[in-house]
């Protein structure tokens, strides 16, 4: 059985560890046909059908006690376009390998999340993104979709075919079929200076307009239980390339930010008391530093201390009065928070359910150290993201229902109404799915 790494007796688990599903069975097509005739086996067999990527989303979004799909043999590139500047990319490609290959052929997507271990489709049909003032999300970076949907057919969607299919698909959830191949828009590959630099919480919020509107991307960490940040702007660069060197890169990069990192978590989930003195020397710890290098050098970096996090989008409007909002609830709480809350922003675009929909966006990201409680923080925090209208990140633990979704996503009902000619008979269904979307 595919699943032996993931868990035992055929246990799917995600990479955070808080999600695991018992399938009736496990299916790794081989081809976009093979997908569809297990999607109609499955139909035939009464039982509901999921996709699932590496398993990073938080939520059970990808859980099914029906038959899970494995992508890991729908994988590479099946096409580049150099006239219309696109590549055509197998749904089970993890990111990663998408960069690599299209940095080999001179090329890059224009955006990123910070992570790339994801697959293609499972990052684009949660919501995935990075930072941007202009470029959006991954998925807002999609020129073409297929899909094989309940029925076992395979259907193609684009601007210009099926065009109600293509606002609501980007990122569906799963919801209205199974993608087997994603077409992006690339550009010649560029260079990216990445500056990043410690800076008071409150200069950063004074300033946060500023900074939004003078880089391409702009993120921050805030350190809970000081008044400290990291910031990062990065923006296009003539070079020349001065990527970060080996040795500080493994110093900083792996040694401080995922090892010593490890090891404060480790004693802080042991020992609360210690963690507000952790925080302080945390977020100093990194010291300014400047670099230059291809996009998905500078927008990635390695995440190996495991985490679960609720991220919420709110308004960019907004931003500032949440963070504020936050700060004040944290060092109200007595609550002992050891991983930074990370910020974000993305202008609107035209995607159905996408969180930055209809509306300029900033993210607001609160993690917990895996194996830590995390309900009281999370609690509070969605309290304070909610009463902004807050939309959760899809792939990300919230609380949110139908209901919710209804009165801060315009365009819900249109998303609903397009799964229920899409798949009738609910064969994508998952208990996430009925909860987010409504029976």
């Amino acid at each position: 059985m595919s699943s032996t790494a993931n868990g035992k007796n055929g246990t799917w688990r995600n990479w955070g560890g808080n999600v695991s599903a018992r399938p009736a069975r496990e299916v790794t097509p081989a081809s976009v046909d093979e997908l569809a005739a297990a999607v109609r086996r499955a139909a035939e067999d009464g039982l509901t059908v999921k996709a699932v990527g590496t398993g990073h989303s938080f939520t059970s979004i990808a859980a099914t006690n029906g038959v899970l799909i494995r992508p890991q043999l729908l994988t590479g590139i099946r096409s580049i376009d150099r006239e219309n500047m696109t590549v055509t990319v197998e749904a089970g490609t993890p990111l990663k390998r998408l960069n690599m290959a299209l940095a080999r052929e001179g090329l890059s997507l224009t955006n990123m999340g910070d992570i790339m271990e994801q697959t293609v489709s499972g990052a684009t049909s949660t919501g995935t993104h990075g930072t941007g003032r202009e470029s959006g999300s991954i998925a807002a970076q999609i020129k073409a979709l297929e899909l094989v949907t309940a029925d076992g057919s395979v259907l193609t969607c684009s601007e210009k075919e099926n065009p109600e299919v293509f606002a609501a698909a980007r990122i569906g959830l799963g919801a209205l079929g199974i993608v087997t191949a994603i077409t992006f828009a690339v550009e010649p590959v560029f260079l990216l200076t990445a500056r990043e630099e410690p800076m008071p919480f409150d200069r950063v919020l004074a300033d946060f307009e500023e900074l939004w509107a003078e880089n391409e991307h702009f993120e921050f960490y805030w350190f809970p239980h000081t008044g400290n940040t990291n910031t990062k702007r990065n923006n296009r660069s003539a070079g020349p390339e001065k990527p970060v060197p080996q040795l500080q890169g493994w110093f900083e990069d792996e040694f401080l930010s995922n090892g010593v990192f490890q090891v404060a978590n480790w004693v802080g989930r042991a020992v609360p008391a210690t963690i507000p003195a952790i925080a302080q020397i945390s977020s100093k710890a990194l010291s300014a530093r400047t670099y230059t290098d291809i996009p998905y050098k500078v927008f990635t970096s390695p995440r190996r201390v495991r985490f679960v996090e609720m991220e919420y989008a709110v308004p960019r409007a907004a931003v500032v009065p949440a963070l504020r909002e936050l700060k004040a609830m944290v060092d109200r709480s007595g609550l002992r928070v050891s991983f930074p809350v990370e910020v974000r922003t993305a202008p609107a675009d035209d995607i159905t359910l996408s969180t930055a929909s209809g509306r300029d966006s900033a993210y607001i990201a609160v993690h917990m150290f895996q194996g830590t409680p995390y309900q009281r923080y999370f609690t509070a925090a969605e309290r304070v993201f909610t009463a902004h209208e807050g939309r959760p990140h899809w792939g990300k633990i919230h609380t949110r229902d139908a209901e919710y979704f209804s009165r801060v996503y315009p365009r819900f009902g249109e998303f609903t109404a397009l799964r229920d000619r899409l798949d009738p008979d609910r064969r994508f269904q998952n208990d996430y799915l009925r909860r987010v979307l409504g029976a």
